[in-house]
């Protein structure tokens, strides 16, 4: 396993970056083991997103927050498990209610073999999550429930779109941090529980998982229209053409609503036909050129600061650096 940039420090580190290395890769054979079905089409498509990678970075927030305590425990990994293996099951769903045609530069599940098969699949990673945890005990049953009810609270708040007379930004912020913030704290949460650590830590790490969550995924918003593809692996411009509402658009329909004409402007763009590359260019061209994009990396910057903030209570040492380090990458991922 090859840790993301973004932990450069633990990589870096004589003892903690071995360790953390050994142990992400002890997570990913079991989560290997843990998607595999006697059932050949349950097996295919249950690992299709898996296949495809990804960044693991909640099994790897459990396991650094594990160092906090014990991280030899033996829960540790499997807790670890158990929030990657949630997270798949996301993915499925997300991408049915998106209509997403890729993840990870794979052809998403759906279109490969249609809606209903992709939810499916999606609900048996979540029966797989379940069945872990329950080993794990009471409290990380709680912990998943709660988070899984987040989660669809999120779904069904962003696809109901915000209340007569509610703040379209505030009501984004309150999805996202449901959709991304509650799984990310929840990682950070077991595995500080399951090494033993001090409960003040516990608080510490659901309260910075919250907020970087958030950070990400604000971040994520302004990379899709700034042409960052290799930093985010994602076509330029894939949430504008799906119609996915993210912090700039919304952003610039409050500046349209204030009177900004050239907000107005750009949002004629965003709200014609992109179905055409050349199309879709010039509305990602004409979004990243507004104010409004920057105000959203203002906005992602301020919660990657509180989410660094929330790290006081953490001992000084290599493990608070490093969840430092991964807030100030997770905002400057457009370098």
């Amino acid at each position: 396993m090859v840790l993301p940039a973004a932990f450069s420090l633990v990589a870096e580190h004589a003892d903690l970056g071995p360790a953390v290395v050994a142990s992400l890769g002890r997570v990913e054979e079991r989560l290997r083991t843990s998607i595999a079905h006697a059932d050949p089409l349950a097996d295919t498509i249950s690992r299709h997103l898996f296949d495809a990678g990804g960044k693991r970075i909640r099994p790897l927030l459990t396991i650094l927050a594990a160092h906090l305590g014990d991280p030899d425990r033996p829960e540790v990994e499997q807790a670890a498990v158990v929030v990657e293996m949630t997270h798949l099951a996301t993915l499925y769903h997300d991408d049915v209610m998106d209509s997403a045609q890729f993840r990870r530069g794979a052809p998403s599940a759906h279109q490969i073999w249609g809606n209903s098969v992709a939810i499916l699949a999606g609900d048996l990673l979540f029966a797989r999550a379940s069945r872990l945890v329950s080993d794990l005990g009471g409290r990380a049953l709680a912990i998943q429930a709660s988070t899984f009810e987040r989660l669809c609270l999120g779904q069904l708040h962003e696809t109901v779109g915000p209340a007569e007379g509610e703040d379209p930004v505030a009501h984004y912020l309150s999805v996202i941090a449901d959709k991304t913030g509650s799984l990310v704290a929840a990682s950070g949460q077991l595995g500080a529980i399951f090494s033993g650590a001090d409960e003040t830590y516990v608080e510490t790490m659901v309260s910075y998982g919250e907020k970087i969550g958030v950070a990400f995924q604000l971040a994520d918003d302004v990379i899709d229209v700034t042409g960052a593809r290799a930093v985010s692996g994602k076509t330029p411009g894939t949430d504008l053409r799906e119609h996915v509402p993210t912090l700039p658009v919304l952003l610039l329909r409050r500046a349209a609503a204030d009177g900004d004409p050239s907000a107005a402007r750009v949002l004629e763009l965003v709200d014609g036909d992109l179905g055409s590359d050349e199309a879709l260019r010039t509305a990602v061209a004409a979004v990243a050129e507004h104010p409004a994009t920057e105000e959203s990396w203002t906005v992602a910057r301020r919660w990657a600061d509180d989410a660094v903030d929330a790290l006081d209570p953490l001992p000084d040492g290599v493990v608070k650096d490093a969840l430092v380090g991964f807030a100030r990458a997770v905002v400057d991922r457009s370098a």
